[in-house]
């Protein structure tokens, strides 16, 4: 299936990427590439998005494994609907799959912990803003920040699938709707015998003779009455000559 080839390719790219940043850089070490606009920053997430962290070691790593596993039974069951729908969850699947590979194999392969306690490595570093935050705003009003996501391949594809997702899902409901409606209008449809016999390349069936329907034909009610009537008047011409 097509989807499983997106998948992969984003599995792999997203490995070669983390292995060049393991093999080149050292960990927080920043190379600037657009100014302070893009950089390449290492670092590892030891939890979810933005660092967040739940239950005892190993638990993101199985949280994400049971919603990885219930990704790919839904394009098992959307396999054969529609193909911008389907590669748009066969980017997630592929970026939920990179990120797993860390999760699980990374801290016995970089030596600082045991399987499913990996870390990800993330290293594009985008700074989208940077500033004082009004001081209308609760709690964090006039406090400098700045919002600099670093993440990775595997993350920009499942951004990039949701994106898709997200566009294509109305598309993909109505055909879906639109074949379920075909195909129970084809299931009660009608047709006549000729018809079926035209689709198979076949003459038509030959009409019946008319000898036989005539012979089969039921009488005309006014000729059956005319027969009743002489029928009974013959039986009364009878009757008198005996008399």
């Amino acid at each position: 299936m097509r989807v499983f080839w997106i998948a992969g390719a984003v599995l792999l790219l997203d490995q070669a990427a983390k292995a060049t940043v393991l093999q080149f850089m050292y960990r927080e070490q920043s190379i600037p590439l657009l100014g302070d606009w893009l950089r390449l920053t290492f670092t590892e997430n030891p939890g979810m998005a933005f660092g967040i962290t739940i239950g005892p070691p190993g638990t993101v790593t199985i949280l994400s494994l049971l919603a990885t596993v219930l990704v790919g039974a839904y394009i098992y069951q959307v396999r054969n609907d529609y193909a911008p729908y389907r590669w748009s969850l066969a980017f997630i699947l592929g970026g939920a799959l990179g990120n797993i590979v860390d999760r699980v194999f990374y801290g016995v392969l970089l030596d600082y912990g045991p399987y499913f306690t990996g870390r990800v490595v993330d290293f594009i570093h985008v700074s989208l803003w940077q500033g004082f935050i009004p001081r209308i705003i609760p709690v964090f009003g006039g406090a400098y920040m700045e919002l600099f996501p670093i993440w990775n391949v595997a993350d920009m594809s499942i951004v990039l699938g949701v994106v898709g997702v997200m566009i294509f899902h109305q598309a993909f409901h109505e055909r879906r709707i639109a074949k379920r409606r075909a195909a129970s209008a084809g299931g009660r449809t009608w047709r006549r015998p000729a018809a079926v016999f035209s689709d198979l390349g076949l003459e038509a069936p030959p009409p019946p003779p008319s000898a036989l329907t005539q012979a089969d034909a039921p009488a005309p009610r006014d000729e059956a009455a005319s027969e009743n009537g002489s029928a009974s008047s013959r039986s009364s011409a009878v009757s008198e000559t005996q008399l």
